[in-house]
């Protein structure tokens, strides 16, 4: 049985009953059969869905948002955004897909030469409970654009929205099938990974869940996109503007209740100013509203599970037993619902839980460094690489660190995120593959090379 538990109260939401092998094979008939028709369709055409989808998230937007609060924890303002984020990126590709994917001419001599974009297939899409919104349309936006079709296995405590998903699709028009959600339990994913009816495979989620899947796919040579864990650091140079980098790190680290792989995670701050820094920063954590995600004033929420909160709380206390420092926080909140304060631990080190391991949750790694090249040292000292922050007054300084830097992202005096316009995806243990952007819609295409002679006369 699939259930759906409020995290902030732990009431019973909703439960489901898992959907039958036989149902799941009607599933994928279905969808193989749409695609097949779908990618006879020109692109234009394609993309006109992807601007009823945008309307009609932002026609349901309310109700989208409440329901991601109830079912994950998520503060409504941030569900709000959330389903905005998705209707924008929508938007984009409804813009930009046809020039992604039109055919690159290439000089040949005499002959006709060009690189063309054709669709897999359906892509199985894995998907995790932290943006239970974003993480589906970030890539079933430029998927079905490119032509392909979907099947969504959610994690089940998001069920709610994983249907949900599905019946925005279908609202938009989209032809029966193309995309669908399937409730099942976790040994059936194997099963629909080795399944021919599927072309490919995209996954957001943990390291460890990611080595399994691209074992799976991997064995039946199907293509993967792996979106993992992340340890992102954020560097603050001793030529910082303190007061914006401890605002900005105060949301690069607690937006989602810290549930991010791309939230900021270890903070490597130069000596002479971090003192200064961690004042600031440790005050303006310890303001944030801990709350009811529902109030539109709570800026943490739950975590989505007991069993995230208990891990997060372990990290904690065995990087205190190890020397770090708790400035604010530390301790599960009491009561109903799954909360845990904003945490800021001061003098962390390498070899401390909060520093090698991926905290995922509202606490925050602070690490005390010499100068910049100990910070970058330290910023790779992790098996991940998803993204990282730097603040420095020298733009110039801060180019050459980023060449340095294990990341598939670098920003300079700004907030890590992801932006449609823009490719997002890591290295090393963070996974492989790009989502968003141009990269991103090619990676679920067959790059065709399409080579014409001359004819004789």
């Amino acid at each position: 049985m699939i259930v759906s538990i409020d995290p902030a109260t732990e009431a019973e939401l909703a439960r489901f009953t898992p959907h039958t092998e036989s149902e799941v094979d009607a599933a994928l008939d279905g969808a193989a059969a749409a695609q097949r028709k779908w990618r006879t369709r020109p692109v234009a055409e394609r993309v006109e869905l992807l601007s009823r989808i945008a309307r009609v998230l932002r026609a349901g937007k309310d109700t989208y948002a409440r329901l991601i609060t109830a079912e994950m924890g998520k503060p409504i303002t941030e569900a709000e955004a959330e389903i905005e984020k998705c209707a924008v990126t929508c938007e984009h590709y409804a813009e930009h897909a046809p020039a992604y994917l039109a055919a690159r001419p290439v000089e040949s001599n005499a002959a006709e030469s060009a690189i063309v974009h054709d669709p897999l297939g359906v892509v199985l899409a894995i998907m995790p409970w932290n943006y239970p919104f974003w993480q589906f349309f970030r890539f079933a936006a430029p998927a079905l654009a490119a032509g392909n079709g979907t099947i969504l296995k959610h994690a089940n405590n998001v069920a709610q929205c994983a249907l949900a998903v599905e019946d925005i699709v279908r609202a938009a028009g989209a032809p029966d099938g193309l995309a669908r959600t399937l409730l099942v339990e976790v040994p059936a994913v194997e099963r629909l990974i080795a399944d021919d009816r599927i072309a490919a495979v995209t996954l957001t989620g943990s390291t460890e869940v990611g080595a399994l899947v691209a074992a799976q796919a991997g064995s039946h040579l199907k293509k993967q996109v792996l979106e993992l864990g992340g340890s992102d650091p954020f560097i603050v140079l001793a030529d910082a503007d303190l007061a914006a980098a401890a605002e900005t790190a105060v949301r690069a680290r607690f937006t989602n209740v810290g549930q991010s792989c791309v939230n900021a995670k270890r903070f490597l701050v130069e000596e002479p100013v971090a003192d200064e820094f961690v004042a600031a920063f440790t005050e303006a954590a310890a303001a944030l509203k801990v709350g009811d995600p529902r109030d539109p004033a709570t800026r943490i929420g739950p975590m989505a599970r007991a069993n995230l909160r208990d891990a997060l709380h372990a990290q904690v206390r065995r990087s205190v037993e190890a020397g770090a420092r708790v400035l604010t926080g530390g301790e599960p909140v009491e009561g109903p619902g799954f909360f845990y304060p904003p945490t800021v631990l001061d003098h962390v080190a390498p070899g401390m839980a909060a520093f090698e391991e991926e905290t995922f949750g509202p606490v925050a790694a602070i690490t005390r460094v010499r100068d910049a090249e100990e910070a970058v040292t330290l910023a790779n000292q992790t098996e991940f690489g998803l993204g990282a922050a730097i603040w420095t007054h020298d733009v110039d300084r801060a180019r050459e660190l980023a060449g340095s830097i294990d990341a598939g992202a670098v920003f300079v005096n700004g907030l890590v995120a992801s932006d449609p316009r823009l490719p997002f995806g890591g290295i090393k243990k963070s996974g492989y593959g790009r989502e968003l952007g141009a990269e991103g819609i090619r990676e679920f295409v067959n790059v065709k090379t399409l080579w014409i002679g001359p004819v004789s006369a």
